[in-house]
C-alpha cells in the first residue's frame, strides 16, 4: 500500500513502483514539478491541459496526485522515468471512477514530452499501468483521444487497444474510445 515519507520539506508516495526495464512508473509527486513544467509543449497543452501550466497550478495538482495514492482515489498518476537514467519523460494516469465509462472500465490517460516520442516509452508506460490497473480489480482500460489526436491513438494501438467507436465528450466535442480487455 503506498504511504508517505518525508523528504526535505516535500513528502513523497512510496510502496508503488512499476517497472518492465524500458521504463520506470512512479508516483507523480512535487519532485516531478519542474520537470513536467519544462517538458510541456504545444501538443501536450491541445490534448491534454488545454492551456500552459504554471508553477502554482502543477504544484497544485503534484499535491492532490500525492493524496489520490494515500486516499486511494482518482486519478492514479505516475511519473514516467526512462529506466536506468532517471530522466523523467512525461505521465501517464489512470482513472477508476471516470463518469460515463461503466463498472469495471478505467481511463488511461499520458503525455509524453517532445525529446522522448517515437522511441515506444509511451506503449512500456501504458502497458505497466494496464497491469496495475488489473492487479487492482479492473476489467478493461479505455483510452479517449480527440479524432485529431493521431499520436494518442497510435499509441493506443500499439499497445493492445481496439478502436470502440466514436463518442461525444460533455462538452460535445467527438473523441475515439480504444478499449483493451485486461
Amino acid at each position: 500500500m503506498a504511504g508517505l515519507v518525508a523528504d526535505g520539506e516535500n513528502q513523497v508516495v512510496v510502496g508503488v513502483e512499476l517497472s518492465d526495464g524500458v521504463v520506470d512508473l512512479v508516483p507523480f509527486g512535487l519532485e516531478h514539478v519542474e520537470a513536467n513544467l519544462a517538458g510541456e509543449d504545444s501538443d501536450l497543452v491541445r490534448w491534454l491541459s488545454g492551456a500552459p501550466s504554471t508553477r502554482e497550478g502543477m504544484t497544485d495538482y503534484a499535491r492532490r496526485c500525492q493524496r489520490c495514492w494515500i486516499d486511494g482515489t482518482d486519478p492514479l498518476a505516475f511519473a514516467i522515468m526512462v529506466a536506468g537514467v532517471g530522466v523523467q519523460a512525461g505521465y501517464v494516469d489512470v482513472r477508476f471512477r471516470l463518469a460515463g465509462l461503466g463498472e469495471g472500465r478505467v481511463n488511461v490517460s499520458y503525455g509524453l514530452y517532445p525529446q522522448w516520442r517515437g522511441r515506444g516509452l509511451m506503449t512500456h508506460a501504458v502497458d505497466l499501468v494496464c497491469g496495475f490497473a488489473r492487479r487492482r480489480g479492473a476489467a478493461q482500460a479505455v483510452i479517449r483521444c480527440a479524432v485529431e489526436n493521431v499520436a494518442s491513438a497510435a499509441v493506443a494501438v500499439r499497445a493492445g487497444f481496439r478502436f470502440e467507436g466514436r463518442f461525444p465528450e460533455p462538452d460535445g466535442q467527438l473523441f475515439e474510445h480504444y478499449v483493451r480487455d485486461l
